[in-house]
């Protein structure tokens, strides 16, 4: 029997409704007159979302893969955080998770019950675990129940006890046993996520050292050895501010550090604002009360210092900035704990916001009064933003003006239902555009997308290279201005009406120069919008491999009424390609697309569907972005064509056919 061909190419003979488990999807309604009580861990599995928000295969930082992991590793930084253990050792291999922590251990009688029994947890009512993370006894729980095989292992002054389930279900446990000799205490936890569940994922290393680093940064003193490479911070916050900033400071970090409150603030030469909160050490990526505290005393303390009238925005633009709160019981919007809701520090204590207002109040006023070269520099920097800002103010009312008339009909956008800055929704971050190249693309896209949550922009060609130009070409180019309008990110990304801003142009030099051109519009002008991970680019199939005999044939069955398909796959590499020409013999018909226009609409509906590929476009540090925009798009031609000419490689009509 042939080889089967890889899991990434898409086959779509064999799509079908079925759930994880194999039961029937749509078209089984089930009988509704019957009550279902689910054990706690099978809900998991059923409802996995509710625990670990989407799925994913890994691709994706936010991917549920990762959130396992997470869960895993808060437990034992708590353990570290309430004054137990310096060291914790991670290892991924072969889709196969391993964190050993140097705590206290589980309590050897209860290990069982600590991965296993909903709301379990020793952090209810401990003083030790007051700023804690993990407090709802679930973290641990929603690993093991959505694992293929889940081991965890308790080690106390020379005894141990373990546990081991698979799929959620305990398949042994070896009570409490006498430990190896010299094992230190502490606690030992190997899962291998469910491939049913996270079908064909794969850990990425990229996605797991930025959140080893995270850890390491918010909790000086403690060590991280991830597949033997250890990470250690010592300047925490500043050292994270330094890692993630990609353009150099206007002047030396401000750092300030407290109980239970580190900030660093800093301006760049970039466009908006950048800004990273933490809540005892989870990473709160969407913000929440005290990101909003933080901003807003901020500038407030900088306009009372130099007694002038500058705007929030100006006082805001290139700001890079970071906070860590830590929070006695800290209420989330959500089991994935990505926003902060809570508005008290602790019982009877201060609120969130009063906390941080009064903390940056004293903090930074008094910095400013003792560094009079930092307060200039900052001073330089707002009103440089705010001489720009006056300078254009023409230009804006006239392309707000503007945008405000097409934005009752903007032929250019076709808009969804459900945005990102809706107040409430479950489908809030399914929220998409697609920016397109030309009318045919669109078109294709439009027919077959969920209006739901889909919208779609079409651009008309190549748009303007946007290096080196000042913010006022935003305004003054109609397709940019119209494109900022369509986001809502004119005042910056907190109102950003999808969360997914996904460039979809062609697979050919055309469709890349138009990708390049977008990205630069976005680094140059709305970085954040990069930095936060909104920006994608949409993958689509270069090649279609199908049976021409069956295919024939079946085009002759489909006239007289028949609906089957030949069997096909869509290929998105020349690997994809060949495996798929292997299987397929003699009988294989290859089709190039060099354009969106040229896949057909009911074709095209599954590359933009819950499975579509997707590449995130992300920055960092060593990717030296004013540089890299100046060799890419810059006026330096020549140095560009050699570069082309060196590393240029010639593909043969030929050779898509072998």
């Amino acid at each position: 029997m042939a080889e089967e061909l890889d899991d990434n190419i898409v086959n779509l003979n064999n799509l079908a409704g079925e759930g994880a488990d194999g039961t029937a999807g749509a078209g089984n309604p089930g009988d509704y007159n019957k009550l279902v009580t689910l054990e706690a861990l099978e809900h998991i599995r059923r409802r996995p979302g509710m625990y670990i928000g989407k799925l994913g295969d890994g691709s994706q930082s936010d991917d549920g893969i990762y959130v396992l992991l997470k869960e895993v590793l808060d437990n034992a930084i708590d353990e570290h955080a309430a004054g137990f253990g310096t060291v914790i050792e991670v290892e991924v291999s072969d889709g196969v998770v391993s964190v050993r922590d140097h705590g206290r251990g589980i309590p050897l009688a209860d290990v069982t019950k600590a991965a296993s029994v909903m709301n379990t947890s020793g952090k209810f009512d401990t003083e030790s675990y007051k700023s804690s993370v993990g407090l709802n006894g679930v973290g641990l729980k929603a690993t093991n129940a959505l694992s293929s095989n889940f081991f965890v292992q308790a080690f106390r002054d020379g005894q141990c006890a373990s546990a081991t389930f698979q799929q959620g279900k305990l398949i042994s446990e070896s009570g409490i046993v006498e430990a190896p000799a010299d094992m230190e205490n502490g606690t030992l936890v190997q899962f291998e996520p469910d491939n049913s569940i996270f079908v064909n994922y794969s850990y990425h290393d990229d996605f797991i050292e930025m959140m080893i680093k995270n850890y390491s940064f918010l909790n000086t003193g403690l060590t991280l050895i991830y597949n033997g490479k250890k990470y250690h911070s010592r300047r925490g916050l500043e050292d994270l501010v330094n890692e993630y900033m990609t353009t150099d400071p206007l002047y030396p970090l401000i750092h300030f550090k407290d109980k239970d409150i580190e900030l660093v603030i800093t301006h760049t030469a970039q466009y908006g604002e950048e800004f990273y909160s933490f809540v005892n050490g989870q990473h709160t990526t969407q913000g929440g009360t005290h990101q909003s505290a933080f901003r807003e005393a901020l500038s407030r303390t900088i306009k009372e210092f130099f007694a002038k009238n500058f705007e929030y925005s100006d006082i805001r633009n290139g700001i890079v900035a970071a906070i860590s709160i830590k929070v006695v019981e800290p209420i989330f919007e959500s089991q994935t704990k990505i926003k902060l809701g809570s508005t008290v520090m602790w019982e009877g204590g201060p609120t969130v916001y009063k906390f941080i207002n009064d903390f940056v109040k004293k903090e930074l006023d008094n910095f400013l009064h003792r560094e009079p070269h930092v307060a200039e520099a900052m001073l330089k920097k707002i009103q440089e933003s705010e001489k720009e800002r006056k300078a254009i103010a023409g230009v804006t009312k006239q392309a707000r003006e503007r945008a405000k008339k097409v934005a009752l009909h903007n032929r250019k956008l076709r808009d969804c239902q459900v945005h990102y800055n809706d107040a409430k929704g479950d489908k809030r971050d399914q929220s998409m555009i697609f920016i397109t190249e030309g009318d045919s693309a669109s078109g294709s896209i439009t027919k077959i997308r969920d209006v739901e949550t889909q919208a779609v922009f079409s651009l008309r060609g190549k748009p303007l290279n946007s290096f080196g130009m000042p913010q006022k070409v935003v305004y003054q180019n109609e397709e940019f201005n119209l494109l900022q309008a369509a986001l809502n990110i004119e005042g910056g990304i907190d109102e950003l009406r999808y969360n997914k801003v996904i460039i979809a142009t062609d697979a050919d030099v055309d469709g890349m120069h138009i990708r390049l051109l977008m990205i630069t519009f976005l680094l140059q002008f709305f970085p954040e919008l990069v930095k936060t991970g909104h920006v994608y680019i949409l993958q689509t199939p270069l090649f279609r491999v199908r049976n021409k005999k069956e295919a024939r044939r079946k085009s002759r069955a489909g006239k007289k009424g028949g609906s089957e398909k030949a069997e096909t796959y869509y290929c998105y590499t020349d690997e994809e390609r060949i495996r798929a020409i292997n299987k397929l013999g003699a009988d294989a018909e290859i089709t190039r697309f060099k354009g969106l226009g040229e896949i057909d609409p009911e074709e095209f509906k599954d590359f933009i569907g819950p499975n579509m590929r997707l590449d995130r476009v992300s920055l960092r540090k060593e990717d030296a972005v004013k540089e890299m925009l100046a060799f890419y798009m810059g006026k330096n031609t020549m140095e560009r064509q050699n570069f082309i000419i060196d590393n240029l490689v010639i593909e043969n009509e030929e050779d898509i056919t072998k």
